[in-house]
């Protein structure tokens, strides 16, 4: 443990929902809907892919894969999949064989799983940290099992934050604004990886109907079905610009 990954945790921990509201809540708030992570139609290019392409990487590492944006977007022959979700998987590998790429998966939550796991010259996680509170474990991780370069990709603020304004509508429930990427720097610092940060907005997916998204939103607010009209409702009037400030953070092995 560090003292900076101490600060993390405590951040991170600030995000809890209060018990009052989770005990009466119908289903789980902490969902990760499958068709959300999807590849689109076309990978937009971003800095993220950038990086990771500039050590033109025979073999890739994605963990927390989804469909395989990350992986997808470059050209590596050999893709290696880590999600703790099977169906993710399943898309990851659907994903790999249209693309004519090896592909391996693994089952499970990194680091506890990466004993299990090849290496490869990229190692990515993106859109993962803030569900990591053991993060200089899951840092390292990343660290022994790139033998090129560890790409990060992350909001700049929690990736709840877009409902922070519907917490306080329907709870009266203030939200956290850290951890940032700035936290994440100084625990890189603290277990002498020296990593290189870039700030940029990049464009919200709509990949699911309005339908599905205010569900999701119902289900992440702890509100029951029977209000989902006023999630709706809530949405329409407090559209978001859809934009999304993001950051890659990177750096190489020596």
């Amino acid at each position: 443990m560090t003292k900076s990954g101490d600060i993390w945790r405590a951040a991170l921990s600030s995000w809890a929902i209060p018990e009052s509201i989770l005990n009466q809540a119908p289903e789980s708030p902490w969902i990760h809907p499958p068709q959300v992570f999807e590849l689109p139609a076309v990978i937009t290019d971003l800095p993220s892919h950038q990086r990771a392409r500039e050590v033109n990487p025979t073999s890739f590492l994605d963990i927390g894969c989804g469909g395989g944006i990350a992986a997808f977007a470059t050209d590596a022959k050999f893709v290696i999949g880590v999600d703790h979700q099977a169906e993710m998987l399943e898309m990851f590998s659907n994903n790999a064989t249209a693309r004519s790429r090896e592909v391996a998966v693994f089952e499970g939550f990194w680091p506890a799983i990466a004993n299990q796991v090849p290496s490869a010259d990229v190692a990515a996680a993106h859109h993962v940290v803030y569900n990591v509170a053991e993060i200089e474990e899951f840092l390292l991780a990343l660290n022994s099992h790139a033998t090129k370069r560890v790409v990060i990709e992350l909001p700049q603020t929690h990736p709840l934050s877009n409902l922070s304004v519907a917490w306080q509508h329907f709870w009266q429930l203030d939200r956290p604004t850290s951890p940032t990427p700035t936290e994440l720097l100084e625990v890189l610092t603290e277990l002498g990886i020296n990593a290189q940060v870039e700030y940029w907005d990049g464009k919200l997916r709509n990949s699911v109907s309005l339908e599905d998204q205010v569900r999701f939103n119902r289900i992440r607010l702890c509100l029951p079905a029977d209000r989902d009209d006023e999630v709706l409702e809530f949405m329409l009037a407090n559209p978001s610009d859809g934009v999304r400030p993001l950051a890659t953070i990177w750096w190489d092995i020596n």
